[in-house]
């Protein structure tokens, strides 16, 4: 019993996966009820995933356990304080990496520089009760069940389809990103196989149309220090 109780990197790495997909799931239908359109809310631009949602997901249950949390309302106060804290920082990562904004909480009442509120703040206090007292035992449950072997090998060819998926996300997000506010266009011929079968991939790929339709609020700050929708200033 203690071995299953046990936190591992193949636990979290499926925390992390498993809440990227859920936390998806729930912003979209969080868009939808708020907004009635369905709008991608994707993080990486390949798969079902919202990797803030899994980071925070992961990084709450490692620290709840290490804190030893375990009545509602540790786990309630915890949530808002270690999930405020982590969407945060995160906000600061990802503009970091890409150079834009993910999201923004500056439309609701008491927002901290628009990157976390006190309404998402709650939902992670209520979030966290959610994921130690039902979701996290049924996913020990289920990863406990599979063998060394085969665990090990879905853990790595999912953890390589990440990487390649980051590497093309932060790669199209430039691209879309240099095209749109620079006006940075990608050369149409080369005499290198690599810099064509590069160039092909950024005129064909990344267009403006499937990159605003991935992730359609991106947001920067334009020469006069105003947040604008990358989107709205596509030139038809």
């Amino acid at each position: 019993m203690e071995k299953e109780k046990k936190l591992t990197i193949h636990h979290l790495f499926w925390y992390f996966i498993i809440f990227s997909i859920l936390g998806l799931i729930l912003e979209t239908l969080y868009c939808y009820i708020g907004t009635g359109v369905f709008e991608s809310r994707k993080g990486l631009i390949w798969g079902p995933f919202c990797p803030v949602y899994g980071v925070c997901g992961a990084g709450l249950i490692y620290i709840l356990e290490k804190l030893n949390c375990k009545t509602v309302p540790k786990l309630f106060i915890a949530g808002i304080v270690l999930g405020s804290i982590g969407e945060y920082f995160l906000s600061y990562i990802l503009e970091a990496i890409y150079g834009i904004k993910f999201w923004n909480y500056e439309y609701l009442q008491y927002n901290l520089n628009g990157r976390i509120s006190l309404l998402f703040s709650f939902y992670w206090g209520v979030l966290s009760v959610v994921l130690i007292k039902f979701v996290k035992p049924l996913i020990d449950k289920g990863l406990n069940k599979l063998g060394t072997k085969p665990r090990n090998v879905i853990d790595i060819l999912i953890f390589i389809f990440l990487v390649i998926d980051c590497i093309f996300t932060v790669w199209g997000i430039q691209t879309y990103q240099n095209r749109v506010l620079k006006n940075i266009q990608t050369k149409e011929n080369s005499n290198n196989i690599f810099i064509e079968l590069k160039n092909k991939i950024e005129n064909d790929y990344f267009t403006n149309e499937r990159m605003s339709k991935i992730f359609p609020n991106l947001r920067i700050r334009d020469e006069n220090g105003n947040e604008v929708w990358i989107k709205t200033l596509i030139n038809d």
